[in-house]
């Protein structure tokens, strides 16, 4: 072998190792795929107060926690009456500067420890409404809440912002 096919053959040898070393750092590092880390910003903690209104049975403001779904509010507020739309749920989110509306309590969908719930209502005039409901088959306006033994104009005057009336 001559000093010329020695060093070609050197050569390629080096060549040779050249490629596999190369080649076996490019694949470990291929192989070696660092974790991807997504990060997504924390669900807000949801624990307040939800009004519930429409087509309810006794709408009003209800606590809420979080993880209470739907499902959950709807029963709070006493199912959903006949003429419920369940394909149109609305949900109204409001600013801090909003003014708080007062929970208005239906005198014909009400019960007693609801009702108990007004100023100046107590246990026995709650259940005078309740009699006089079910003997009237309802109330047709606010006012008629006068004609409940025990709850006159001073009464009436103070909780008239609180009730309301439904079909």
């Amino acid at each position: 072998m001559t000093r010329s096919d020695k060093f070609w053959a050197a050569a390629s040898l080096l060549l040779i190792m050249v490629i596999l070393v190369g080649g076996i750092l490019i694949w470990s590092k291929c192989r070696r795929h660092q974790p991807i880390e997504i990060t997504l910003p924390p669900a807000p903690e949801i624990n307040g107060r939800i009004a519930v209104s429409g087509a309810v049975n006794v709408p009003g403001i209800y606590p809420l926690q979080d993880g209470d779904g739907i499902a959950t509010l709807i029963e709070t507020a006493g199912g959903t009456t006949a003429a419920a739309d369940l394909n149109e749920i609305q949900l109204h989110i409001p600013s801090s500067d909003e003014a708080e509306i007062p929970q208005k309590i239906d005198l014909n969908r009400a019960e007693a420890w609801l009702l108990q719930a007004l100023p100046g209502i107590g246990e026995t005039r709650a259940r005078a409404i309740i009699d006089y409901r079910q003997q009237h088959g309802g109330f047709r306006h606010i006012s008629e809440i006068t004609s409940v033994e025990g709850i006159g104009a001073a009464t009436y005057e103070n909780i008239k912002h609180l009730i309301t009336v439904s079909d």
